[in-house]
């Protein structure tokens, strides 16, 4: 049990969801879904959308006027490092990587600039095994 990713889940409130589809069938949208309904606000970043989720899509993380606290990234690991500065740029917390995305380098650049890095891991089987365990609220 990671003690920082526990703190992390129940401080977060804002979660910048980069390349979030309204596709409903794509784990993004599934994750993004049960995340909103855990009470977190869910901001879709991904050019090609409007809204999902009934929140307005942002082009870029730098595009969001409001503070973010966690950026879930749902991209190939090729576009991690340009996600990682704009996490950087606008004072993000924590990155987190999706199950199957790994950028050892970007994940280095992301701690030395102060962020908490989860890499490969998946948001909501994280919070639902901490929520099960009584660590976090949650409604699975």
């Amino acid at each position: 049990m990671n003690p920082a990713i526990v703190e992390l889940l129940r401080s977060a409130r804002t979660i910048a969801v980069v390349g979030l589809s309204s596709k409903r069938y794509r784990p993004s949208y599934g994750v993004a879904e049960y995340l909103q309904r855990q009470g977190y606000r869910i901001v879709p970043v991904n050019p090609n959308e409007k809204e999902v989720l009934g929140e307005p899509a942002y082009s870029s993380l730098e595009s969001i006027p409001f503070a973010v606290d966690i950026v879930n990234v749902f991209r190939r690991a090729e576009f991690v490092p340009e996600i990682v500065e704009q996490a950087i740029r606008i004072g993000a917390k924590a990155v987190w990587l999706q199950e199957g995305v790994v950028h050892e380098a970007a994940a280095a650049r992301a701690r030395e600039a102060g962020l908490l890095v989860v890499m490969d891991r998946c948001i909501l089987k994280e919070h639902r095994r901490l929520a099960v365990a009584g660590m976090l609220p949650g409604k699975p």
